[in-house]
């Protein structure tokens, strides 16, 4: 299905810049300049991309947390006295300690299986004294013992996949954000930009119904002295002139106004002075509204969020389905241990020290806690899935209105630049009437309202309809005055490792 959204009998140019005063120089910032200013300067996208930057860093540490972990353990000085009774014989006895040393241990996580294996030395030398009925018993010794673990949990999902996981939807969740971020900001600045452009242009045609209006009160002004009209057509002018002034100062407030929101919505100083120098450039564009729907469904990032959410709701139902759940765990410990007075002879005579247990958790009742959450996450899901299909439809419903909103502007804007001619015409036509004196200023006045009202319309509807345009861009993710695909994050690409 192809709608011709555009055709106009005639090119009508109109050029949207602002020239900016800074002390110095002059600056001319066009929409994508403001894009520019405003992705760096907006606090909208900065928090968007502090919040890109903090899951890339958090992705980043997760990966790194599943890499050989190494620590040192040092223990430089340890001196202890203590008075004991030995229970056996009846005595008691004195003993002292000094003893130092350390311990390295080497943590892997393993991914595959979701266990833990790890590598643990442990070095002292100790020196150690026993009084015993006034007889001192020493004796020193190095000691090391090297032990090699493994833990190894069953019958639950890989928790270490199910992070590593999270962390990349994160980001990618945080990236989608600033996508659309980015796309709301254009959307923000280009209907502020015309905001400012729409009050220029309203300031401009009230004030030349102004100049019109004081030189229709000296007309009127000079027929009253010689007696060649009446005072009520004096006292008239006088109200629309009065009217007229009050209209000018009226445009230079929404003007000021509407400059301010835009210097917001970019991130300027609210004290920075700039002008607006516009043309709007409409040409003719085509969509094919079946086009736009499939580009829509296959681009549009917030399809990409809601997959996402799914997914994580599917892995906290998982959770939630592992907390009373039978499961269990392996530990296996493989230990060699020596000491000796000597160094080199400490693992003359090594002793072995193997170890397994296996520990299960058998739950037996909890009240109906477990299948109401799981439940409970269930329906949860549900109503994800329905919301994904509700967007679905309005991806479709609100592309289409904008299709057909597309073609009603079309007859709008071509009736709006008739509307100005036949005006001005009218205008013009009039005008000459009342000079002659055949017409009265009442009903001259009548002809120029009529003139301003139609190149207002004019003005609203150009605006209106590059409006439109631009919320087809972002609905469909297609630009279709320039035939090219919306990639929202070609500008900022996030390269995790």
């Amino acid at each position: 299905m192809v709608h011709y959204c555009m055709k106009f009998p005639a090119t009508v140019i109109v050029l949207l810049s602002f020239c900016m005063f800074p002390a110095a120089s002059q600056n001319v910032l066009t929409i994508e300049r403001a894009l520019e200013f405003a992705q760096e300067n907006s606090p909208a996208v900065k928090q968007e991309l502090m919040s890109i930057e903090r899951n890339r860093l958090n992705l980043k540490a997760q990966r790194a947390a599943l890499k050989s972990n190494f620590s040192l353990t040092l223990n430089p000085v340890g001196y202890s006295v203590s008075r004991k009774f030995r229970d056996y014989d009846g005595q008691w006895y004195t003993s002292e300690s000094f003893q130092t040393g350390g311990s390295l241990q080497i943590v892997q996580p393993i991914l595959l299986t979701d266990g833990v294996i790890s590598l643990r030395n442990n070095f002292s030398w100790q020196n150690s004294s026993v009084n015993e009925n006034g007889v001192n018993v020493g004796n020193n010794a190095f000691l090391n013992s090297l032990t090699l673990n493994l833990e190894q949990p069953l019958f639950l999902s890989n928790s270490l996949k199910r992070a590593l996981k999270q962390n990349e939807f994160a980001l990618e969740n945080a990236e989608i954000s600033y996508a659309l971020k980015r796309l709301q900001l254009e959307s923000d600045i280009t209907s502020d930009f015309y905001a400012v452009f729409n009050s220029q242009s309203t300031l401009e045609t009230a004030k030349s119904s102004f100049v019109n209006s004081k030189k229709n009160y000296e007309i009127i002004k000079n027929k009253t002295e010689a007696e060649l009209a009446p005072k009520e057509e004096l006292y008239q002018i006088m109200v629309t002139l009065a009217k007229d002034s009050a209209s000018v100062e009226s445009a230079i407030v929404q003007l000021e106004n509407a400059k301010d929101k835009l210097k917001r919505t970019v991130g300027m100083n609210l004290d920075e002075e700039f002008d607006v120098k516009a043309e709007i450039d409409v040409k003719a564009v085509t969509v094919d509204e079946d086009m736009a729907v499939e580009h829509a469904f296959a681009s549009r990032l917030e399809l990409r969020r809601r997959e996402i959410e799914a997914k994580l709701s599917e892995y906290s139902l998982i959770v939630e389905k592992e907390k009373n759940r039978f499961n269990g765990k392996v530990g296996l410990s493989l230990g060699l241990t020596g000491n000796d007075p000597v160094f080199g002879d400490m693992y003359s005579k090594p002793t072995q020290s193997p170890s397994v247990g296996v520990t299960f958790t058998v739950p037996i009742f909890d009240w109906g806690e477990n299948r109401a959450r799981v439940k409970a996450k269930e329906l949860e899901i549900k109503s994800q899935e329905l919301e994904a299909g509700e967007e679905r439809i309005d991806i479709v419903m609100y592309i289409r209105q904008e299709c057909r909103a597309l073609r009603n502007l079309q007859t709008q804007v071509e009736i709006a630049e008739q509307n100005i001619i036949n005006a001005q015409l009218t205008y013009d036509l009039n005008m000459v009437r009342y000079r002659n004196g055949d017409l009265s200023g009442m009903g001259f006045v009548q002809f120029q309202t009529q003139l301003t009202s139609a190149k207002n319309d004019y003005t609203n509807a150009l605006i209106k309809y590059k409006e439109s345009l631009l919320r087809l861009k972002i609905l469909s993710l297609y630009d279709f005055e320039r035939n090219v695909e919306v990639v929202p994050l070609s500008d900022y690409s996030v390269k995790s490792k």
